[in-house]
């Protein structure tokens, strides 16, 4: 029976049988050393006799069936490796990799293209696999963070008659005959669905025709999407949102710290409680500190992110940072405007590490207020894409606040990643459909 390389140091002094790719081959005087990749990490299989030959012609990722003696080893991949091997050929490669999966993957931005025109095989690569290791451990643990505090998940579609909040950033198609658009955000959908759980979530992609090349954007990214009643002020939503960061970034040094340590991620500093700046106090700052004046500015630059990111962890001790109190000029009809500052809404961002992650916001809860906000934009509420989302104010719904956050991007930020492409799996960009 088949066992894995995690299993191997228990099985010390038996014969067994494991299966994997051919990760590496390196001859050593008389003997062949063979590295076997599963899907728990590496296997050092020592060939002192020719059982190896059955390789001659074949290259990195031929499937193989290896029976052997297993001996104690510290120092070796998985704490053990096996001797006296009988090695069966499953599936043959008999060409070349077009990427080196066991050395480390360039990563420079001038490569980022060869990397992900190469992808399917690139990902076969320790290291890199390990991106994913740890991005599938922050999705669970984000699901796991919103069920112990009573959220229940749901799925939205992602089929829309029309955009969601409108504007031009939306991918069309043709439904049947009728024009129909990809999901921007399941932003209504959650609202609507505090009526029904009071709390929900979901994790899915969204969809975004933006025409930029940074490197922080995508056309098609996870999103998780969050929504909560009866809250009493944004600072509920804002605790949800800083202990998602907590328990993802906790959870992932704790369960994969091998993996971070290779990929060279250094662990985050937080503060249990994340500090609070304005949108004013931030410009302020930022432009006593750099002399460049940004307080005429609605959001902050990408360059006060990263600034306010250092200032926050050198002087709060914390690499993540809420902004708040943005103007309530700039807000979404459906934002709530601050009862006490009417000139601000009650909104704010989450940054870490230089980057926001998650816009958050109190959301109007009112229908005749909701209304009269959709109307001063524009909107019309008669509009097929309005009526069954103020159908669920117009029959009650109690005062509500929510966010989105990036997977890829958090992902990206808890490694340390330059891009939030290198954080995904198959990218996709103005420039990139494939693979």
């Amino acid at each position: 029976m088949r066992i894995l390389s995690s299993e191997l140091k228990y099985h010390t002094g038996k014969q067994v049988q494991v299966s994997g790719w051919l990760h590496k081959k390196r001859q050593l005087g008389k003997i062949t050393f063979l590295i076997l990749r599963d899907r728990h990490g590496l296997i050092q299989i020592v060939d002192e006799t020719n059982e190896s030959e059955k390789l001659r012609g074949l290259h990195n990722g031929t499937v193989l069936t290896v029976t052997g003696n297993v001996i104690g080893l510290e120092k070796a991949p998985s704490g053990a490796e096996i001797h006296h091997p009988v090695i069966t050929v499953d599936v043959s490669v008999e060409h070349v990799s077009p990427i080196e999966v066991d050395k480390a993957i360039d990563h420079t931005p001038e490569n980022l293209e060869t990397l992900f025109e190469n992808r399917v095989i690139g990902l076969r690569n320790v290291i890199e696999r390990g991106i994913f290791k740890v991005q599938a451990n922050v999705k669970q643990s984000v699901r796991d963070y919103l069920r112990s505090q009573d959220f229940t998940e749901f799925n939205s579609p992602k089929l829309l008659a029309g955009s969601t909040e409108g504007g031009a950033e939306v991918f069309k198609l043709d439904y049947f005959g009728k024009e129909a658009t990809l999901a921007q955000s399941a932003q209504f959908y959650k609202q609507i669905m505090v009526g029904v759980f009071e709390r929900v979530y979901e994790i899915n992609p969204t969809y975004r025709a933006e025409l930029s090349y940074t490197t922080r954007h995508m056309t098609e990214f996870m999103h998780i999407d969050v929504e909560m009643g009866f809250i009493e002020g944004l600072q509920d939503v804002l605790a949800i949102a800083g202990g998602i960061l907590h328990v993802a970034c906790t959870n992932a040094w704790k369960d994969h710290e091998e993996e971070l340590l290779a990929l060279g991620a250094v662990k985050p500093v937080l503060k249990q409680q994340l500090p609070i700046v304005s949108l004013k106090e931030l410009h302020r700052l930022y432009t006593e500190s750099t002399g460049q004046d940004t307080t005429k500015e609605k959001d902050p630059t990408p360059a006060e992110e990263r600034w306010i990111c250092e200032y926050s962890a050198k002087e709060w001790k914390s690499e993540a940072v809420f902004v708040s109190e943005f103007p309530a000029k700039d807000m979404k009809f459906y934002h709530y405007r601050n009862e006490l500052n009417p000139d601000v809404a009650d909104r704010a961002d989450l940054l870490f590490r230089g980057v926001e992650i998650a816009t958050l916001s109190r959301r109007e809860h009112r229908y005749d207020k909701l209304v009269e906000q959709l109307k001063a934009v524009g909107g019309d509420p008669e509009h097929l894409g309005f009526k069954y989302y103020l159908m669920a104010f117009k029959y009650g719904l109690p005062a509500h606040g929510g966010f989105g956050m990036g997977l890829e991007r958090l992902t990206q930020k808890i490694i340390g990643l330059h891009s939030v492409k290198e954080a995904t799996l198959f990218p996709r960009d103005v420039n990139r459909l494939q693979p």
